[in-house]
């Protein structure tokens, strides 16, 4: 049973959106992939939102460009955490989407990462759904420490031949 919904308005937010996928996909969680345009038919969309709790849900990501409305509409109909990933735009570079995703009203809050920030989307629903899931709080905290040693990697690498060879 899917634990998060992962919701793009166009097949041309899938590069990111995947992104997203595959960081679940890292962490063992289900989820389900839909396109759906908010503007272009709205009733699929209330639809989606409205019956995502009782699919299972636990966290809806869901990536927009430009208005950028699918991530906030999610959010006033879905009862647990949205999290929004503005998508680059070419008219504005994806500071719309940006904008218009975390400038939401009172009352309907969207996590939001960076502009095309697929993969920290994937991995902020892995942390939210950590909260009730001891197993998958400790991939969690595997996947920092591989941060960390990646990290020590590059420096040793870099002491070792200097800036010039790196």
């Amino acid at each position: 049973m899917p634990q998060v919904g992962i919701v793009m308005g166009s097949d041309s937010d899938m590069p990111v959106m995947a992104k997203a996928a595959e960081m679940l996909d890292k962490f063992g969680i289900f989820y389900e992939m839909t396109i759906i345009s908010a503007h272009r038919e709205p009733d699929v969309f209330f639809e989606y939102a409205k019956s995502a709790e009782s699919k299972g849900f636990k966290v809806i990501i869901a990536g927009a460009g430009m208005a950028a409305h699918l991530p906030g509409m999610c959010a006033a109909i879905f009862p647990m955490p949205v999290i929004g990933i503005p998508m680059h735009t070419t008219s504005l570079g994806g500071k719309d989407s940006l904008y218009s995703i975390v400038q939401m009203p009172s009352g309907i809050p969207v996590a939001t990462v960076a502009i095309n920030g697929g993969a920290n989307a994937g991995i902020l629903a892995a942390k939210i759904l950590a909260t009730s899931d001891p197993e998958l709080l400790d991939q969690v905290k595997e996947y920092a420490a591989s941060l960390k040693e990646g990290v020590q990697k590059k420096d040793a690498r870099l002491q070792e031949v200097g800036y010039k060879n790196y």
